[in-house]
Parts: C-alpha cells; sequence; structure tokens
C-alpha cells in the first residue's frame, strides 16, 4: 500500500465544476480525477503537489444534499472554515493571483506570526488562506 501523506480528505460541495476547475486552475492545481456530473454522481479530484482538493457534485443537484440541504440558502458556503494552502513562493504566488482573482482578496499579503499569508473566497464563498509553507507539526511556538 502506498503511503499517505495525510489520512485526512477535503470535500467541497459545489455547483459547477467548470468554475472550479477554472478557479483552482488559476491557484496551480491540477484536475487527477473527474467523474462528469449526473444528478449527484458528480465527482472531482485536482492536486498542487501533495495538496489535494476534492469537489462533489458540480451541478446544481449539489443544494439537494442530504445534510447541506438542511442551512438556508443565505449561510455563505464554507461558513467558519478556513482552507489553509502552503505554497513555496508565496510573494509570485501572490502577484499572480492580484491580477487574475484580486477581487476576491479579503486579506492582503502580509506577515502574521512571523509568516507571510493572504487569505480569499472561491467563487462559491469557501474562505482560502495561503501560507507561506512551514513545519505546522514539528513548529514549536
Amino acid at each position: 500500500m502506498k503511503k499517505l501523506v495525510s489520512d485526512i480528505l477535503l470535500e467541497l460541495h459545489v455547483p459547477d465544476f467548470n468554475v472550479t476547475k477554472q478557479f483552482y486552475g488559476d491557484l496551480g492545481f491540477r484536475v487527477v480525477r473527474e467523474r462528469p456530473p449526473e444528478k449527484r454522481k458528480g465527482y472531482l479530484v485536482m492536486r498542487k503537489g501533495i495538496s489535494i482538493l476534492n469537489f462533489f457534485c458540480g451541478n446544481r443537484e449539489v443544494y439537494k444534499q442530504t445534510y447541506f440541504k438542511r442551512f438556508s440558502s443565505k449561510t455563505k458556503r464554507g461558513y467558519a472554515v478556513e482552507i489553509i494552502i502552503p505554497l513555496d513562493d508565496i510573494k509570485n504566488f501572490y502577484k499572480k493571483i492580484q491580477e487574475r482573482h484580486g477581487d476576491k482578496i479579503v486579506g492582503p499579503l502580509k506577515k502574521r506570526f512571523d509568516k507571510l499569508d493572504f487569505r480569499m473566497t472561491d467563487p462559491f464563498g469557501f474562505y482560502l488562506r495561503f501560507v507561506e509553507r512551514y513545519d505546522w507539526v514539528n513548529k514549536k511556538n
């Protein structure tokens, strides 16, 4: 069996795989697996280095998902969740993102807790934080 980097996977429920592939493609993610949307059977896996994001459904059927349909349509997708994506060259990445998706940046590039980071939302309202790569597990505060 292949060694896994992590046994926790993140799955985002989105209504449009085309928008997802365009946006996350601009962030450097590439499609590694896709099952086109058909009712509630669509699935998309995208990867950037060792970071993997999974996307469910890809069409309007996403709003009928058993658990999430209980919430108001006014509740922002991903409410109270921050998706952290580590980067090696955050300054150049930030410049590229400013040009393509500057309207989605909600927190500019600045030093926080001794590391550079910035925050943005994706087209569906998920909150993303990009941070300089460092050892999260062994870092002493």
